[in-house]
């Protein structure tokens, strides 16, 4: 599923056990929402971390983000990517 127009890309991720990202860098802000519950892995400029994330629970990060994330599971670890290319960074205001 990819959605790519002048305010969103949207892509859905799949990475079975032990797969990476692959070292980049985020010019996008971008929100992850999690498919499956599980843990992912990362690699970047300030070391290492393990993330638990749940199913349907978003989180936010703003552009220029740098990272290896690996998949920690014995099973595959699926996430929507949302990213906002309204500045970077930064999410339009809510109308109203």
């Amino acid at each position: 599923m990819t959605i790519d127009n002048e305010r969103v890309r949207v892509t859905e991720w799949r990475f079975a056990p032990g797969a990476s990202t692959g070292p980049h860098r985020h010019e996008m802000a971008y929100v992850v929402v999690p498919l499956t519950t599980g843990r992912l892995a990362a690699t970047g400029p300030a070391g290492d971390t393990v993330s638990e994330l749940v199913t349907g629970q978003p989180y936010f990060r703003p552009a220029g983000v740098e990272h290896d994330v690996r998949n920690a599971n014995a099973f595959e670890f699926a996430f929507i990517e949302i990213e906002l290319k309204d500045g970077p960074g930064s999410v339009a205001s809510p109308p109203g």
